[in-house]
């Protein structure tokens, strides 16, 4: 089983969003998934990376050559891309479940393709967004008005569930 990570590559976010990664982490490798994430030190893949670490689970870092020198230390593989697109196709391979925690363009840029191709049966794995105090409200609220208006089909919306603590992310698992 495979967790897939989109989150943030900053270091100075809420410290409560990295506590949330730790224990979906965990419960995680409680339940014997392997970890996919950026595979880099920086901000919360780092975290990620840390915490997987820890608790002895495969952890799997999928970054582009260009970021040479970032990859994190504790990764038990790593795969190189030469491309960002490359490297979100190879981070979905084998995904049971992608989580996209608070994070900023390149999470959403992550999530964005991954509903679209689960839109377009080209992703089987289930998606979710980690909601924590509303962070993603705004989201959801321009998936409604995609919905309202016949941008998107209500279907399509509901490829992804919106979570708003770290018990309804983990139950997914």
């Amino acid at each position: 089983m495979r967790l897939l990570l989109f989150c943030s590559a900053v270091k100075e976010i809420a410290p409560e969003y990295n506590d949330a990664a730790r224990s979906i982490v965990r419960a995680a490798c409680g339940k014997g998934y392997e970890i996919v994430s950026g595979g880099t030190i920086k901000g919360t893949m780092g975290v990620v990376c840390d915490e997987a670490s820890k608790c002895g689970a495969r952890v799997i870092g999928i970054l582009p050559r260009f970021m040479k020198g970032l990859e994190h230390p504790g990764l038990t593989s790593l795969e190189w891309t030469d491309t960002m697109s490359e490297r979100k196709e190879k981070m979905r391979e084998g995904a049971d479940l992608v989580v996209a925690l608070p994070g900023g363009i390149g999470t959403m840029d992550e999530l964005f393709e991954t509903m679209v191709l689960s839109k377009l049966g080209r992703f089987g794995g289930r998606i979710a967004v980690y909601n924590p105090g509303g962070f993603y409200d705004l989201l959801e609220e321009l998936l409604d008005h995609f919905v309202a208006t016949n941008m998107l089909k209500q279907e399509h919306k509901d490829l992804v569930r919106f979570c708003s603590s770290v018990e309804e992310v983990t139950a997914l698992l």
